[in-house]
């Protein structure tokens, strides 16, 4: 083997390496995005827990599934008063 052909095998080794550091960049972007938006909905729901615990002395319940879920984790406090609006118009008709 001559050095030429060692020399060949490294770049290649180091493109290799460099490529994957870089697509692995590029993919652990939206990965955190997911986590943020993963942990906003599992927080919305434990606010959809407390909120049923408040409301249920007035006869309103929430019910609790992954779209009311992430409505309230991503929109926040907007996103449960929507909700709760949306639940006691519902429960009038």
């Amino acid at each position: 083997m001559e050095f030429g052909m060692e020399a060949g095998i490294f770049l290649a080794y180091a493109c290799g390496l460099l490529a994957v550091c870089f697509f692995g960049k590029i993919l652990l972007i939206p990965l955190k995005a997911i986590g943020k938006i993963l942990l906003n909905s599992l927080l919305g729901g434990i606010f959809l827990l407390i909120m049923n615990a408040v409301l249920g002395n007035f006869g309103i319940i929430l019910p609790i599934n992954a779209i009311t879920a992430a409505v309230t984790g991503l929109l926040g406090v907007p996103g449960i008063i929507g909700i709760i609006t949306y639940f006691v118009i519902l429960s009038q008709l």
